[in-house]
């Protein structure tokens, strides 16, 4: 790649893009409104980027619809339960407190932006608040809302991400189990990785993140 014909400045990058509607500037708010609030009670996964000021790390968050919990016009949360303990997006929100979210719901093609700063929480009143699937986190990742907005759906309708006819065959992309392997250089046979994934979803998927 020419590392010389890449945009570096502001105003060049702003020359090569249309002028964005006064609709797409005015969709942005600076709190989880009505609206908001049942967008975030549909929403059974969200996307969650971090920063240690470095790099950025991103990683889905999923549970029941409306797991993510509103707790005001400024805030929301959404608890921990059990996932790898590499706690990247955690390390970085100790470090960096600035996260953005996207907030999905099946079937439909819009999304939800939301940017603010996070905190990690040991409230108890919170953790109760943030239970999913019956089961309290040891922590919550409390959010202060910044920016929240509507994010069109041309993305998702280029993509057809929700039309199954379009999903690739289990012989077109690979399976965790391969990606498991080869990139942790196991001698382990994918078969025998797959059941130890699946094993391990069954016995922690509701489980409470850390030591729970």
């Amino acid at each position: 790649m020419d590392l010389e014909s890449c945009v570096t400045g502001s105003e060049a990058l702003r020359a090569l893009f249309r002028t964005p509607s006064q609709r797409a500037l005015n969709k942005e708010i600076d709190h989880i409104d009505d609206v908001a609030t049942r967008f975030i009670a549909a929403c059974p996964l969200t996307v969650l980027a971090t920063s240690d000021g470095d790099k950025v790390d991103i990683s889905p968050r999923g549970g029941e619809p409306g797991f993510v919990k509103v707790i005001d016009a400024t805030h929301i949360a959404f608890g921990d339960l059990s996932g790898n303990n590499r706690i990247d997006s955690y390390r970085n929100l100790v470090t960096q407190p600035n996260v953005a979210m996207l907030f999905l719901v099946p079937g439909l093609d819009e999304t939800m932006r939301v940017n603010g700063i996070a905190r990690v929480s040991l409230d108890d009143e919170v953790r109760q608040a943030c239970a999913s699937g019956g089961v309290v986190p040891n922590l919550a990742i409390v959010v202060e809302v910044v920016t929240c907005f509507l994010h069109c759906g041309k993305a998702m309708r280029r993509s057809s991400v929700w039309e199954p006819s379009t999903w690739p065959s289990i012989t077109e992309r690979p399976s965790g189990a391969e990606m498991l392997q080869a990139h942790t250089g196991e001698s382990t046979p994918v078969d025998e990785l797959a059941t130890l994934l699946e094993s391990d979803y069954e016995a922690t998927l509701w489980r409470s993140g850390g030591t729970g």
